[in-house]
């Protein structure tokens, strides 16, 4: 059974844009609403869900709303990512910044938004090295709960890759570092001990 805070975070998520753009200073909208409920964090820190967004909060939490926290940024109104693929350079930095799996491509191969994916969180836009992505109008019909809850699903995926991806890295290295170990043999003491004398001397005098 979830305990308090996290049947609260759940329902602060739900009242969340989803669009993971980090505005608010925490990794996504999940974190954030953890911190909210762990009364850790203000209501007024996401630009994209603006003042609708802090007074729905408000609302649930039994708070007082507040105006928008201006070291997170502005209200705006919410855009979607456009490649202009004859610039494109297949550098796939985009890729990588997407919160959500957005973008499309490979390696030196030319890259594309899925337009109905894009949370509009703009992560995008500064990892780009040659400026060939371009902000344009979300559709409204695009901003709505069916839209929020498959950004969310689609950044819970690609978290949970990411992690297991990393953990991947770690056993591997492990066992590369096991196996020149175990190539080297046992430590000789007095090739040790010779080698030390060695790098001593080889230290400069004060």
């Amino acid at each position: 059974m979830s305990d308090p805070v996290t049947l609260l975070a759940d329902r602060i998520d739900a009242v969340l844009p989803q669009t993971q753009c980090e505005q608010c200073g925490y990794h996504g909208c999940r974190p954030y609403a953890e911190a909210i409920a762990r009364d850790e964090a203000p209501i007024n820190r996401c630009p994209p869900g603006g003042a609708a967004g802090i007074e729905k909060l408000a609302t649930l939490l039994d708070r007082p709303a507040l105006p928008l926290d201006p070291d997170c940024g502005i209200e705006h109104p919410r855009m979607l990512a456009r490649i202009v693929e004859a610039d494109c350079i297949g550098c796939t930095k985009c890729i990588q910044a997407c919160p959500v799996d957005a973008i499309i491509g490979a390696s030196k191969l030319m890259h594309t938004v899925v337009a109905d994916d894009c949370t509009g969180c703009e992560l995008c836009v500064p990892a780009c090295p040659v400026d060939c992505i371009v902000l344009e109008p979300m559709p409204p019909a695009q901003i709505d709960v069916a839209h929020a809850d498959a950004a969310r699903e689609h950044f819970r995926r690609r978290e949970s890759r990411l992690e297991r991806q990393r953990a991947e890295r770690e056993t591997e290295l492990a066992a590369r570092k096991l196996a020149v170990e175990a190539a080297a043999g046992p430590v000789n003491p007095v090739q040790a001990a010779l080698a030390r004398a060695r790098a001593k001397q080889q230290e400069p005098k004060p």
